[in-house]
């Protein structure tokens, strides 16, 4: 009943998999509230540039 090394090599396969999808992801210890509230900011800061460029006849200014 012996399997010889099936169950090693599928180990291997499934860490191998596993190190693939989580390659290009964050782990920079920031919660998820946190994130969202720091974008939040981020998009209200560029909204607010946005309508001040709107306001003065200003057409946006230009992305970098």
């Amino acid at each position: 009943m012996t399997r010889g090394n099936q169950r090693d090599m599928d180990r291997a396969k499934a860490q191998k998999k596993l190190a693939e999808q989580n390659k290009g992801k964050k782990k920079d210890g920031v919660s998820h509230a946190k994130r969202a509230e720091s974008d939040a900011e981020i998009m209200r800061a560029k909204q607010a540039a946005k309508e001040a460029a709107k306001a003065a006849g200003q057409a946006a200014p230009a992305k970098k």
